[in-house]
């Protein structure tokens, strides 16, 4: 065994956010490191994510995944090494992937670790796009929104991490056009320069229906919603006959306190015979095995680009949250632990 630290620090959530989080939801303590149990591992944790899917955890309402507890560390992905090991099949100086983030030292155990290789590519894509947000966007554009070749695709959200993936997959397996909408006017030159895009367009700059429109004159085949709002009501009114949209995120509402009025159009629905599917990427881990392979190949030969925005320092954790609430990554974002 190594030498271990007297303590850790991890952030807990203090008060549930009413609206959008403050800093003042969050603090920042210490905890006392011990040797691990039988059949666990330490984790120095090197990375760890920061997600939309978090703010709806942070209420203390039933849903497909448990609310953070109050005055307890929160969760989520994370890449480390081990630097303890109790546990067959693990040894000191392994570098694995978890889901006891939001903390500088992890005790996680053995059967929720997976043992990733630093060489084959760079730990924090293990968060991202060989991970599960480009899980997501592999299985929510191939099996849920069932992409064929010639799909005229729309993502919302476009230069995040899933966005970004969705666009560039399609045209990969022959989208006829991609379209994604972003919040700066930098955000959509990555789009249309570096990832590809057909057209982009930024939804501060006018109605999402007109931009939309003028974009995809011949109407979209496919929606992928990162958004919601006013994203999703533009879709439906462009999707073309039997169109299909996948609903993976609603960031728009999150903050909302009161509630949101759907669309104003989902009449449309029936008469386009549009399919409206959600997508929660744990019930796609069969897909696994051959989204490595694939997207591992096209990052190999440099065809599928990926962004990461990285926030030094554990200390910056909850900053790192709250600016993905307000945009401010491009691509991933991920809290480098040590800063």
């Amino acid at each position: 065994m190594s030498v271990l630290p007297a303590s850790s620090r991890e952030w807990h959530l203090v008060a549930r956010p009413h609206g959008w989080p403050t800093p003042a939801d969050f603090a920042l303590r210490e905890t006392a490191v011990t040797e691990p149990a039988e059949g666990r591992v330490l984790v120095r944790n090197l990375h760890f994510s920061v997600d939309p899917y978090m703010r709806g955890r942070m209420n203390d309402v039933k849903s497909y995944i448990p609310p953070f507890k109050l005055d307890h560390p929160m969760d989520g992905g994370a890449v480390g090494e081990v630097v303890a090991s109790n546990a067959e099949g693990f040894a000191v100086g392994d570098h694995v992937l978890h889901g006891l983030g939001w903390r500088e030292y992890a005790d996680v155990p053995a059967q929720h670790a997976t043992k990733v290789d630093p060489d084959l590519a760079p730990l924090s894509t293990y968060l991202g796009v060989l991970g599960m947000t480009g899980l997501t966007a592999y299985a929510g554009l191939f099996e849920v929104a069932s992409f064929k070749e010639g799909d005229a695709v729309f993502v919302s959200g476009a230069a995040g991490a899933v966005g970004s993936q969705v666009g560039q997959m399609a045209k990969l397996k022959g989208a006829s056009r991609v379209i994604g909408s972003a919040g700066s006017d930098d955000k959509v030159k990555l789009l249309v320069e570096e990832y590809g895009f057909d057209a982009a367009f930024n939804y501060k700059n006018g109605p999402v229906r007109d931009q939309l429109r003028e974009a995809a004159p011949d109407g979209i085949d496919v929606y992928f919603d990162n958004v919601g709002g006013d994203h999703l009501e533009a879709a439906i009114s462009s999707l073309n006959v039997h169109g299909r949209a996948t609903i993976c995120g609603m960031i728009a509402q999150y903050n909302d306190t009161e509630p949101v009025p759907g669309p104003r159009n989902m009449a449309m629905i029936i008469g386009k015979r549009l399919r409206l599917q959600g997508i929660l990427v744990g019930d796609h881990y069969d897909l696994q095995p051959r989204f490595v392979q694939e997207v591992g190949g096209w990052l190999r030969s440099g065809e599928l680009k990926y962004g990461e925005t990285f926030v030094e320092g554990i200390e910056n954790g909850a900053d790192a949250f709250l600016g993905l609430l307000r945009g401010e990554n491009t691509g991933k974002m991920i809290v480098s632990v040590t800063g």
